[in-house]
């Protein structure tokens, strides 16, 4: 299997991307910048593009077989999630990949939720400061809900930037904890590869605290 990867430089990309070559999994790699990439490793393909581009999301995603994204929002750029989407629905229509499997916040809204107090007040939130990307977020569930491909949307607390390994829950309801650990991330999207409970779905996911 070789593993189309979206936003490998951001904070959780780049745990995501060193899972995958510690596993000795083929990586292709989108990058706006590909200096930016510390990780050198024979398994990686660099494609120098914008994820805002078809031709660059097409040249990404030929020959793999599934399509990750932890794409992050470019500060003081405008909203990028929905035309990604768009693009990389586009190009595994068109090259007959169905394995999608991306990030985002717990501010995203969908027809099986039952957000607590916490949840709701973070989605308010996040509505009322960053209003673009908050629309931008649930249009790309919306294309998402509507496509025919093998989708998980993974929907994310804050994350600790940490190789630490906790217990993983999830719920299909409403976030379950307040963090994520970045290590904890990369091994629930990889698992998804291989795992079909989640398809369609958006899951929230959070670590357990260790208990002492």
């Amino acid at each position: 299997m070789k593993i189309a990867l979206i936003g490998a430089t951001g904070k959780s990309g780049k745990f995501l991307l060193k899972q995958l070559l510690h596993l000795g999994i083929p990586v292709k790699v989108l990058l706006r910048t590909p200096e930016s990439l510390p990780i050198k490793s024979p398994l990686v393909e660099q494609i120098k593009g914008d994820a805002r581009n078809y031709d660059a999301v097409h040249t990404l995603v030929t020959n793999c077989q599934a399509v990750i994204s932890t794409l992050g929002q470019p500060a003081g750029e405008s909203a990028i999630f929905s035309q990604a989407t768009r693009n990389v629905l586009r190009a595994m229509d068109s090259l007959h990949i169905q394995r999608y499997i991306l990030t985002t916040g717990l501010n995203v809204d969908t027809p099986s939720d039952r957000k607590g107090p916490a949840s709701k007040f973070a989605t308010q939130w996040m509505q009322t400061n960053y209003p673009e990307t908050t629309k931008d977020k649930q249009e790309e569930y919306n294309l998402l809900s509507k496509s025919d491909v093998a989708w998980t949307l993974v929907r994310l607390p804050m994350i600790e930037q940490t190789d630490a390994r906790h217990q993983i829950i999830v719920s299909l309801e409403d976030c379950p904890g307040d963090t994520i650990s970045a290590a904890d991330l990369a091994q629930f999207l990889f698992d998804q590869l291989s795992d079909e409970t989640y398809l369609k779905k958006a899951p929230f996911i959070a670590s357990l605290p260790d208990q002492s």
